[in-house]
């Protein structure tokens, strides 16, 4: 797995040196934008509208917009700068809370936390920190800077391994009296209700994840190998090479151009000297 965060659980007095990982993975069939015409994949370029040309990423800097037009140039050591602030490589238990209290709109990314295989005292700490809150049933709420932003978290055991679940802001969650057409009538029929809870006693089981699948994705990744044993497949158009040789030839194309402005008086200049060495007459030689 590929490392996403590494730095250290703060737990009261103890450190606990951790390396974080993502714990999902998206499965979406992506396609690519081909040019109807050729079937060429489009280029999606950086280019400056001002300076009317691409620009490198060398190029680019990060500007915070506080006025339409007006920005404010951040540079990568004011972010760095503010990271040492907020104790960027640390995740901070706040608080340990049950989990129940908290609605899953607040969940957003699952990460699976591990601890630094360095010395054995990292593993002990961090199996310290998973058994205390097995045998609570509690769940840490927790804090961390990753990817220039700073997280809210919980902290929770999940199949023996301690999971970071990232949390949504309070702020960051719209709220309800936000959401259009919502019948505001609570009241409903007697007989009705009834029937409705016998239709969800009915459908109620035991949750098992494995039971589940995306259904729309295998239909499309039916549809694609179907189409590639049919072989009903196009071949992108090769993109006209470019070279320095091209761009030579323009560049003597445009230098031929304008040496020919002062071509006609060197030329003339040029038959007038050799035209004045066939006519000359040639000097007699005298005899001695």
């Amino acid at each position: 797995m590929h490392t996403v965060f590494k730095g250290s659980i703060s737990f009261g007095l103890v450190n606990i040196p951790i390396k974080m990982f993502a714990a999902t993975e998206e499965k979406d069939i992506r396609f690519r934008t081909l040019h109807k015409k050729c079937h060429s994949p489009i280029k999606y370029e950086k280019k400056c509208p001002h300076c009317n040309e691409e620009v490198k990423q060398e190029d680019l800097v990060k500007g915070f917009e506080y006025e339409p037009g007006k920005f404010v140039i951040i540079l990568e050591e004011d972010i760095e700068a503010a990271k040492e602030d907020v104790k960027a490589h640390t995740i901070e238990i706040l608080d340990f809370v049950n989990l129940d209290e908290i609605d899953p709109i607040y969940f957003d990314k699952t990460y699976y936390i591990a601890p630094q295989p360095e010395s054995s005292a990292n593993a002990k700490a961090y199996n310290l920190l998973r058994e205390a809150m097995k045998q609570s049933n509690r769940i840490a709420i927790s804090q961390l800077t990753m990817r220039n932003k700073q997280i809210l978290a919980a902290l929770r055991v999940f199949n023996n391994v301690v999971i970071l679940e990232t949390l949504f802001y309070p702020d960051e969650v719209r709220p309800v009296s936000e959401v259009p057409a919502l019948p505001e009538d609570t009241t409903t029929d007697k007989k009705e209700m009834e029937i409705a809870s016998m239709v969800i006693d009915n459908l109620t089981a035991k949750f098992d994840p494995g039971k589940y699948k995306d259904n729309y994705r295998e239909a499309l990744r039916n549809v694609i190998e179907n189409k590639i044993k049919g072989k009903q497949t196009v071949t992108a158009s090769e993109a006209p090479q470019t070279s320095n040789v091209i761009d030579l030839m323009e560049a003597l194309q445009a230098s031929l151009k304008e040496t020919e402005k002062s071509k006609p008086k060197e030329a003339n200049k040029a038959k007038t000297t050799a035209k004045d060495k066939i006519t000359a007459k040639p000097k007699r030689k005298t005899g001695s």
